[in-house]
């Protein structure tokens, strides 16, 4: 057992230079790793071996294996389906794929993680295999980890199998403490099994592990998820291997605490539910891989419930169906990617008449399915009839039970019959008004590996007599006399009325799958919505922890962050390995002259008492690091300086109409030595955490290559542009849904109630008169006093340009200087000249609707393209190009891209009328009826 060990981790290092030397024939090598150690599991089947190394006694932490029957059956399906998987991925996968000697590594080590789990003795060497799956199931989900939805499943699988990983830690540590030992076989070897409200709090913790790593309700949600991972990861992990972890370990425990108050309750009852709601569900999904994933959720609670029910009978159902499960269901799960390689979808409304273009795969297809939906002849059909047999049986229940079972059995088989043809009409049969999609036809090498677990499903099902000699030791070794052999051919009793029941009962269902697959609200409920309220309900309860600790003035808050960035890297950089630093101060004059007004306009800005001054004297410094960006080669990052500290100055100045223009005596700080010295002490540091951060890189930087990928993948030379709407397209969508909710809490905190509603026209004046068409028609309602005749016929000749302009920055910005972030301010900017030359009433007739539909239009075109990106075969979020020729036009390149920049540009858009409706034309109305509008409007003066 050491050996199989050693060879797998001797394996998935050498597998990176064997892909490397080889490319994806290198994957034939591999397989013979786990064949090999496949023969000495069939060599010693009928043995009981054990294996010991003293590594921590005194904490129970060591190396102790053992090999009984059911660890041979475990073994034999996950050798000998990891062979065949790896033998697949020769042909599946390309050369070109990347990463692929990674994930070579990945899967020979997950194939010894997996035999080390089901050969542990030590309780707590299981756990560490347990959790070495649980990562390794992390990387190979999260394999195209240049895709979100590979991410977001990788992460999510992890972090649910990881939480029932450490709940089971616990409960293994209480167990081991109560029962004074860790070995699974003294547990076992005990005349009485340990009980108290320790152990059952530790069962209860152990099957929170089980469950979630076998997807049971309501821990189901990962798997269906996890299906972003390449097919074969989906074969192995989630049909033949991981999943089954959770299986094994209810199987293991089962003789010990069937009788435990509170293992039926649990096992029964969850395992019974998933396999109702989760057939379901594979009724109602259009993804084939999603159908054969909500069917293995269905399954495994087959699974769990056989098991755990304790009896002889069970136990042997139970162990037959896991070794059926696992050939059909890795079968089926290949013959998948077999037809999302030949077919370019997996869409099984987009799928119609492969059967006859691929009749082997077809036929291969049709006796997995056949032995899923337990029809005569398959394995399939021999372990539901015992498992049938088992459940009307089962002497540790009491009658009503045994009946509830049955029927949640029985009913749970009709839809695993309704999904089985479901699944096979849906990829092989005719659907009217339905194209069909090109066919590349699968090499012998391809279809090698799903056709020969399809021959063992029929095979194991015709040898059953066979079958029920290797696996049988298991099931009398629990407690109760073995009364059930599996065999294909039990005579006419109720178990056969039932099964024909089943398989008629389910073929109804299919015929009507429409009327199911058209419920509005899927029966599995909103378990998705429930991990991601969990996830904000963590994120809430820390923000009122920080909130609890955190409580004070803003001066203090802000006096202990500075502080801790001042102590924490400076102490941290005394203490740490320190590099030479090379600084030039400046590499033109103009750099130099620059920095000193930035330096002298920042100084300012702290002895300045007069509001508005020093609002100028700050943007001074932000024009400054303007003009720096432009100097160092960065037009498109000092445009956009530019254009947000202007946009900045105007909403400043609207805010400081409402405030007196001198800050009084009675409100002025003063000079503070403390904060003076801390402010230098923050300058001095960032400084020089700058410089030294600068001085200690040691690789080629990335933004070197970040130009080419933005043209490669984004189709744009503007690399800024290109992070910002498609590689950090997720960052960027975050970051608009903050803004808009920010712009959506300040008219909140301004008007208290509601937005003020669409900016008010012209003729919404009291004193409007009608007259000529005019292009500033709000001019003449200004008051004479207060009308400037320069900015409203500059505003005429101006308005246009820069909205013209705006136009260009926003389709230049893919390939030059600009993007939807500098067209949004650009047209700000020009809707603020039109509120300054015609007042608040302009701002209707230059854009009379609502800011608040501006934000909810770009919110949802952007985060619509999302969606489109992954119907046009993309990553969400990223560009997928479309290339046409039209008559006119000639060739057009459109790259998806340009709607989520379109969405910003909205909410630039309508955050800047937002700000002044709400700072400018709603506090103009305030104002206005306010008792003392003219000392107000004298004092801003």
């Amino acid at each position: 057992m050491l050996g199989i060990l050693l060879a797998h981790a001797f394996a998935a290092v050498l597998a990176p230079l064997c892909v490397r030397a080889m490319g994806r024939n290198a994957f034939y090598l591999l397989a013979l790793v786990p064949l090999g150690c496949l023969s000495w599991v069939f060599a010693n089947w009928n043995e009981t071996k054990q294996v010991r190394l003293s590594w921590a006694p005194s904490i129970e932490m060591n190396i102790d294996l053992r090999f009984d029957s059911l660890a041979a059956v475990m073994c034999a399906l996950v050798l000998g389906i990891g062979s065949l998987i790896l033998f697949y991925c020769g042909r599946y996968f390309d050369d070109s794929e990347p990463r692929l000697g990674v994930f070579a590594a990945q899967m020979v080590g997950f194939a010894g993680a997996m035999f080390g789990l089901v050969t542990s003795d030590n309780m707590v060497l299981l756990f560490v295999f347990w959790e070495t799956t649980t990562v390794l199931s992390f990387l190979l989900v999260g394999h195209n980890s240049e895709r979100t939805e590979s991410r977001k499943a990788a992460i999510q699988a992890l972090l649910v199998t990881a939480a029932g990983g450490l709940a089971m830690l616990v409960g293994i540590i209480i167990l081991g403490q109560v029962n004074g030992s860790y070995l699974i076989s003294d547990l076992l070897a005990a005349e009485q099994p340990p009980s108290g409200l320790a152990v059952n709090v530790a069962v209860v913790l152990i099957l929170v592990g089980a469950l979630s790593k076998s997807a049971i309700v309501p821990l189901h949600f990962w798997l269906p998820g996890a299906m972003a991972a390449p097919t074969p990861v989906s074969a192995y992990l989630h049909a033949a291997a991981m999943v089954k972890a959770g299986v094994y370990l209810v199987a293991r425990l089962a003789p010990v605490f069937a009788n435990n108050p509170v293992w039926h309750p649990i096992v029964l009852v969850l395992g019974g539910a998933s396999m109702l709601l989760a057939g379901v569900r594979a009724l109602q999904v259009s993804d084939l891989k999603l159908v054969l994933a909500f069917g293995t959720v269905s399954q495994l609670g087959f699974l769990i419930l056989m098991v755990g029910i304790g009896t002889p009978d069970a136990a042997l159902a139970g162990v037959a169906l896991i070794v059926a499960h696992a050939l059909f269901k890795a079968c089926l799960f290949m013959v998948v990617g077999i037809v999302d390689h030949g077919a370019g979808t997996r869409d099984l409304r987009a799928l119609t008449g492969l059967w006859r273009r691929a009749p082997i795969l077809c036929g291969v297809a049709i006796l997995a399915a056949l032995s899923m939906a337990g029809i005569p002849l398959m394995v399939g059909f021999v372990a539901k009839e015992s498992a049938l047999d088992a459940t009307l049986h089962a002497g540790i229940l009491t009658e009503p039970s045994r009946l509830l079972l049955t029927g949640v059995v029985a009913l749970g088989s009709m839809l695993t019959v309704a999904y089985s043809a479901r699944f096979i009409w849906g990829a092989f049969g005719d659907k009217p008004g339905v194209t069909e999609p090109q066919w590349h036809r699968p090499g012998a090498l391809l279809l090698g590996a799903p056709a020969l677990l399809a021959a063992g499903s029929l095979i194991a099902g015709l040898a059953a007599p066979g079958l029920d000699k290797l696996i049988s030791p298991y099931a009398r070794s629990i407690p109760g006399v073995l009364d059930s052999h599996l065999l294909l051919w039990h005579g006419f009793n109720e178990v056969l009325a039932l099964t024909i029941l089943i398989i008629a009962a389910g073929l109804v269902l299919f015929r009507f799958r429409g009327q199911i697959g058209e419920s509005p609200r899927p029966m599995l409920g909103n378990a998705d919505r429930a991990y991601d309220a969990t996830l904000r309900g963590m994120d809430k309860l820390s923000l009122r922890m920080t909130g609890s600790v955190q409580r004070g003035s803003l001066p203090a808050s802000q006096a202990i962050i500075l502080c801790t960035l001042i102590i924490l890297p400076s102490v941290v950089l005394a203490l740490g390995t320190r590099t030479g630093v090379q600084m030039r101060l400046w590499d033109s004059p103009l750099q130099l002259a620059i920095g000193a007004i930035m330096v002298a306009m920042a100084l300012g800005a702290t002895v300045l008492r007069n509001r508005l001054a020093s609002v100028l004297v700050v943007g001074v410094t932000g024009y400054g690091c303007g003009v720096i960006f432009a100097l160092h080669g960065a037009p498109d990052l000092a445009l956009t300086q530019f254009l947000v500290e202007t946009l900045t100055l105007v909403v400043f100045v609207l805010v400081l109409r409402a405030f007196p223009a001198e800050i009084t005596g009675e409100r002025s700080a003063g000079f503070n030595i403390r904060r003076a010295v801390l402010a230098a002490c923050v300058g001095v540091t960032v400084t020089v955490l700058g410089a030294f951060a600068v001085a200690a890189r040691s690789t080629t930087p990335i933004w070197q290559r970040i130009p080419d990928a933005a043209y490669e993948f984004g189709g744009g030379k503007n690399a800024v542009n290109v992070l910002l709407v498609d590689i950090r397209a997720w960052d960027t969508l975050g970051e608009i849904s903050v803004l808009v909710v920010a712009a959506t809490g300040v008219a909140s905190l301004v008007f208290r109630s509601r937005r003020f509603g669409s900016a008010p026209r012209a003729a919404d004046a009291p004193n409007y008169r009608p007259g000529l068409v005019s292009w500033l028609p709000a001019g003449r309602l200004v008051d004479r006093r207060e009308r400037s005749m320069v900015m409203q016929i500059t505003t005429r000749l101006v308005f246009p340009t820069m909205m013209v302009l705006s136009v260009y920055f926003f389709f230049s910005g893919h390939n030059g200087p600009g993007g939807g972030f500098a067209g949004g301010l650009t047209a700000g900017l020009a809707l603020v000249l039109r509120y300054l030359a015609g007042g608040p009433y302009e701002l209707g007739e230059a854009l009379p609707v609502e800011a608040g539909h501006l934000l909810g239009a770009g919110l949802a075109l952007a985060a619509g393209t999302a969606t489109t990106s992954v119907i046009l075969g993309a990553p969400p979020l990223s560009s997928a190009i479309l290339e046409v020729t039209l008559p006119v036009l000639g060739h057009v390149k459109l790259v998806t891209s340009l709607f989520f920049d379109l969405g910003v540009y909205l909410i630039v858009v309508g955050l800047v009328l937002d700000v002044l409706r709400s700072l400018g034309a709603r506090l103009d109305h305030e104002l206005a009826e306010s008792p003392e509008p003219t000392e107000v409007r004298e004092a801003v003066k």
